[in-house]
């Protein structure tokens, strides 16, 4: 997952991939700016050097000795494209991949919201070298199948993945609207089987209710272009409803469009208040301010959980150091670094992670996350996080007794 227009700002999740279900957000997938300038602009990035590098040299030797021995077929687009591929993932940054020319619009249609799949935001998880699922999407097939975060996935239509895949997985697991598909997953040690059928996934993020005592609570699972528009609408049709205080529910929020999480900081924080830092490579540093005066004067509490992460956690931080809000929960994930998705003039991009933010405080978040003011865990009775009974709900319940 900027203030100015002329970027799109994303998730990925913490890595978060958003997939054709939703890969940010990730993941997710935390994207956070999407580059939409034209190749002139972008060439001098790409030009090659008249002397080759000793990169370009040893890739030189091996294409002379592929041509001399190699029986088979040569595609010689293939192995440029694997070459790139290879590089980029030496990085060995979660966050950063070539995206090919051929997948290039479906990926921009999952970040955007507009895709058909199974409803998974999904990240690397290096440790364990799978893919993991950050969280289902609300109503989605994979969250009806019994999906849950921190799955891991072992295969799909009976292919086995690693961590460096996400996007082979994320390309096949697309696919044609009630075609299944077949995904295995590692929960613990068990393996469990989901055939599962793709649909045009729809998300409406932004729910709400009143609760006891007039405390709004207002709760969506990611950070989607008009997010913070529908928040404002959701917000101002509590208001009628005579609320006091609001409950903003951030718990398995894998994150998306930095700028929406903004405007909603800048719904809340008083004029000119800084919300973020952004810190580039060479530590010079862009200040994000809010741009308005408050419409939000009430007592908050956000709830937070192990996979609140990117965008969430900006908003998070922001109004946790601007005192605008007293967070409840669990840790959240810690992705505190922002991508820029770059088009190429072949019509490929590039995810790269460019800068890293720090909260109005300049706490660092990356690979630590955001402790809670409040800590509190849920019954080791629930076993679906994202299918908690309100009674049981205990973080729920912390925040509405403490806004009582």
């Amino acid at each position: 997952m900027v203030d100015n227009r002329k970027y799109r700002v994303y998730k990925i999740i913490m890595l978060v991939v958003l997939v054709a279900f939703i890969t940010f957000l990730f993941t997710s997938i935390g994207m956070y700016q999407y580059f939409t300038n034209n190749a002139k602009n972008q060439n001098s990035l790409f030009i090659t050097s008249s002397t080759n590098s000793d990169i370009e040299e040893t890739l030189n030797k091996y294409q002379k000795i592929i041509n001399q021995y190699y029986l088979g077929e040569v595609e010689e687009e293939k192995l440029k494209e694997g070459a790139i591929k290879g590089y980029i993932e030496a990085l060995d940054d979660p966050y950063t991949e070539y995206i090919s020319k051929e997948d290039m619009q479906d990926y921009m249609d999952d970040t955007t919201g507009n895709f058909i799949g199974i409803g998974i935001y999904i990240v690397k998880n290096t440790q364990a070298n799978k893919i993991q699922i950050l969280a289902p999407i609300k109503n989605s097939p994979a969250e009806r199948a019994g999906i849950l975060p921190g799955d891991l996935i072992v295969s799909v239509d009976d292919v086995s993945y690693t961590a460096d895949d996400i996007s082979v997985v994320s390309k096949k697991i697309k696919g044609k609207e009630d075609n299944n598909v077949k995904i295995e997953i590692l929960r613990g040690t068990e393996t469990k089987t989901f055939e599962l059928q793709r649909e045009n996934i729809k998300i409406n993020p932004v729910e709400g209710k009143v609760l006891q005592n007039q405390i709004g609570y207002i709760k969506f699972s990611s950070f989607d272009e008009g997010t913070a528009k529908d928040f404002k609408a959701k917000y101002e049709e509590l208001q009628k409803q005579g609320i006091q205080s609001l409950i903003i529910d951030l718990r398995n929020n894998g994150g998306g469009i930095v700028d929406e999480a903004l405007e909603i900081a800048d719904y809340i924080a008083d004029k000119d208040s800084i919300l973020l830092y952004e810190v580039d490579k060479n530590n010079k540093e862009e200040i994000k301010k809010s741009n308005n005066n408050p419409i939000i004067n009430l007592p908050i509490i956000i709830l937070t959980n192990e996979n609140t992460a990117s965008s969430s956690e900006i908003l998070v931080g922001a109004l946790k150091d601007l005192g605008k809000a007293r967070i409840v929960g669990t840790k959240t994930y810690g992705k505190g670094v922002i991508q820029q998705l770059l088009s190429l003039p072949d019509g490929s991009g590039l995810k790269i992670t460019s800068t890293k933010y720090l909260t109005p405080n300049k706490r660092e978040i990356n690979e630590i996350g955001i402790e809670p003011d409040i800590e509190v865990k849920l019954p080791d009775s629930v076993k679906n996080i994202l299918l908690v009974e309100e009674q049981e709900d205990t973080q729920l319940q912390k925040a509405i007794e403490m806004l009582k």
